[in-house]
Parts: structure tokens; C-alpha cells; sequence
């Protein structure tokens, strides 16, 4: 064993992996600064209900993520349960998916078989549970190129497999977590005929429970959400996670917002990039905490997680909701001026807002003008056609969508 394994390399490109399900995603993504981004088609992934992409889309995709300074990594997930009926089908998109993309995420032998015909590269899913050298091993010799650890392991566990395994590690920093962790959950498809491991979860465990005897009495939890776990939010710990030996740093969240996507990139970029004193890991909670979360947990890394990595929201955590309220007609460059459209709500001078569309992702800024009729005014109201300057630079087209960023409740840190 070289003895340089047993210590950090700073000099080494670690990867930070963004979750995309559209192309909004996918353009904040890259915007936010992700190396690579993983998403699913139609059909075989782990999140059937997100938008999702087809195959005539994956060109479009490759140009997108090699049209700025460095090219951005395309990983397809082909990680769900895969019938005998379906394998003919899933062959088919293994091998038009051949070339287009960097690697393809999966844990069925079946397709790791299929991967190694076509010769496309493939990482080992989470969904595997690997979670001992042995385990990483067998995937390597295979010819899995990089695994994604099981998400039960510590930092202890981690190094091990790092150290004595030559094969890339890949571990989940941020976003949702699951009751069932890493292994497979039945509730959805017992309740309601909707496999989880067909990607198809409706998610009865963040509901709230109540406890019934034999004899119909009921008992209300007094934390009644006893199987919503918190969401994993390892930024204070990045640092451990590189001296742990992990290679990529994955964000969970296909099924969630451009704008959780941007923010949670942006705020792991700076902490992969730079180590973060107090100060800045507590601007980093304060982003995250903006956009969609059922709270903050370190899940396993520290140990086994406890009543307190449990979330008591029933709609999230989060600092900030955004509310659609009109669409952009016409953009005048020279001016930074836009013909907005309004379809709800109210827009006001000074209001934050979020631009966002299929092409520019999504854009955060300020509203610095509105006019009416040719006469300056504080408020836009539903049916108003108004001229807006926004405190942003994006050259926005017709089409892109007004959001106006709204406040809500506070949420706790680790």
C-alpha cells in the first residue's frame, strides 16, 4: 500500500456531483459550479416522478455541459429494479447511450453485464449497500470504475474501503434521506401499489403516524413523523469526508427546485474548493437553509443517528418559498428592461425575485423598477402588463418566469 493513501492530497480534483431532472436544473447546475451531474430518462431510474430526460435530449445535454471553460460529466442512472421483460429494452439504452455519456449508475448485474458489452462505463449505486472492502472489491473486478458508498457507513468505515480498494469513492454530502437509508422500502408499494424501487415512491413515511392497540384506541405520537428523516447536510464536515478518502461529493435532490440546485451547489463549491472557517460554514447554513429542507442531520458519518435526526416539519424547513407571479414578454438589452406579464399574485419595487426558464436556469435578483401605463409605480397586480428593471445582468428572452422570493419561518442548523 503506497503510504500517500493514508493521507489527504490537496492537490487532487475532487468532484462535486449536482442532481438535475430538467433542463432548468441542469443549466443552474453548471452556473453554480457542479463537475458533473447525474439524471435519469424516462422509464428506468430511481426518481420516476421528476420530469426527467428522454434520449433524443442527450445531445443537447452534452453540448450544454461542454459549452463553458471545462466539459461537466454526464452520469445516467439506470439503477432500479429491472424485470426479465425489460431487459431488452434497458440493452437498447445502454447502447445508444454508448459515447454520449461519461458513466452510467447502476447496481443490477444484469446491467453492469450490458455496460461492460457496450463498453460504457459504469459506478456502482448506492443501492448496492456496499459497504465493506470485500463488497468493492467484486464491483472492481467487475470493472466499476468508481462506487457510491452505502450511506450506513462512518468516516472509519469510509477510509478503510478507500484505502485497500483502488477504485474511486463517491458519497451523498448533501440532501434527502431516506428511512430505509441505502436499502430497499416497501411501504410505498404495499400501501398504494407504487414501488420505491421502481422509482415511484410516494413517500407515506413523512407523513404523521398515530399508534392503535387491538382494542381501537389511538395514540398520537407526540413527534408523529417518526420515519421522516432529516436531511443530510454534511458542510461542516468536508474536510473529514477528503480525509476519509471521498473522491465525489454527491447531492441528492433530482426532484427538487433550480433553485435548491444552484443554491446547494454554490455553497459546497466554495467549501471543496477552500477550507471553510466558522464564519463562512455559518453563511453556508444560512443559503441552504433558504430552499427546500426537512431540517439538517450528519447521518451516519458521526455514528448511528438518534431521535434527534428525525425532521417535526410537515411542509420543510426552509427560510424562503418563491410564488409565481408573471412571465416575460419582451427583454430590451440596452436598457436591462423587461415587459412582464402578470398571472398572480403582486410584484413590488424592491421584492427579490428569481428569473428562471429552461435557458438561463435560474437567476436570483432585485426589483428596481416597474412602470405603468408610462408612469412609475410601487406594485404590479394580476392582469397588469408592466415594465420591470430587475438588479440582475442575465439577458432574459421572452418566456422566462417570475418568481417573487417570499419569507418563512426559521430553521435549525446540526
Amino acid at each position: 500500500m503506497d503510504y500517500k493513501s493514508w493521507f489527504i492530497d490537496y492537490d487532487m480534483k475532487y468532484e462535486l456531483l449536482a442532481p438535475v431532472g430538467n433542463f432548468r436544473s441542469l443549466r443552474s447546475a453548471i452556473d453554480a459550479g457542479a463537475d458533473a451531474i447525474y439524471f435519469g430518462i424516462r422509464g428506468f431510474n430511481m426518481r420516476d416522478s421528476a420530469k426527467n430526460f428522454s434520449l433524443r435530449d442527450l445531445d443537447k445535454m452534452r453540448r450544454i455541459c461542454s459549452s463553458g471553460d471545462s466539459v461537466v460529466r454526464m452520469y445516467l442512472t439506470l439503477n432500479t429494479v429491472v424485470y426479465d421483460s425489460e431487459l431488452r429494452r434497458v440493452e437498447d439504452v445502454v447502447r445508444k447511450v454508448a459515447g454520449k455519456v461519461d458513466a452510467i449508475i447502476c447496481w443490477d448485474l444484469a446491467v453492469i453485464g450490458l455496460c461492460c458489452k457496450h463498453k460504457v462505463p459504469f459506478h456502482v449505486s448506492t443501492q448496492a449497500s456496499v459497504s465493506n472492502v470485500k463488497s468493492a472489491r467484486f464491483y472492481r473486478e467487475l470493472g466499476a470504475e468508481r462506487i457510491v458508498l452505502a450511506r450506513e457507513l462512518g468516516f472509519k468505515q469510509i477510509r478503510k474501503i478507500a484505502r485497500e480498494v483502488d477504485i474511486e469513492v463517491e458519497a451523498f454530502c448533501h440532501g434527502a434521506m431516506c428511512v430505509a437509508v441505502s436499502g430497499r422500502c416497501f411501504m410505498s408499494q404495499h400501501l398504494a401499489g407504487c414501488s420505491a424501487n421502481r422509482g415511484r415512491c410516494l413517500q407515506f413515511c413523512r407523513r404523521s403516524w398515530k399508534v392503535s392497540d387491538d382494542r381501537g384506541n389511538d395514540l398520537r405520537l407526540e413527534n408523529s413523523r417518526v420515519m421522516s428523516a432529516k436531511d443530510l447536510c454534511m458542510l461542516p464536515f468536508v474536510e473529514e469526508m477528503k480525509k476519509a478518502g471521498v473522491r465525489s461529493f454527491k447531492i441528492e435532490g433530482r426532484n427538487r427546485g433550480a433553485e435548491y440546485v444552484r443554491t446547494v451547489v454554490s455553497v459546497y463549491r466554495k467549501a471543496i474548493d477552500m477550507k471553510l472557517d466558522e464564519e463562512a460554514i455559518e453563511e453556508g447554513f444560512s443559503e441552504l437553509g433558504k430552499v427546500y429542507n426537512r431540517g439538517f442531520s450528519s447521518g451516519f458519518y458521526l455514528g448511528v443517528p438518534t431521535g434527534d435526526d428525525f425532521s417535526l416539519s410537515e411542509h420543510g424547513e426552509q427560510t424562503e418559498t418563491k410564488e409565481f407571479v408573471g412571465r416575460v414578454e419582451k427583454f430590451w438589452p440596452r436598457s436591462e428592461a423587461c415587459s412582464v406579464r402578470m398571472f398572480s399574485g403582486k410584484l413590488g419595487v424592491g421584492d427579490e425575485v428569481y428569473l428562471s426558464s429552461d435557458d438561463i436556469g435560474i437567476v436570483r435578483g432585485v426589483v428596481k423598477s416597474i412602470e405603468l401605463d408610462g408612469k412609475s409605480v410601487e406594485f404590479a397586480k394580476k392582469g397588469d402588463d408592466v415594465g420591470v428593471v430587475f438588479g440582475c445582468s442575465e439577458k432574459v428572452k421572452r418566456g422566462v418566469e417570475v418568481y417573487v422570493i417570499r419569507g418563512k419561518k426559521g430553521v435549525e442548523g446540526i
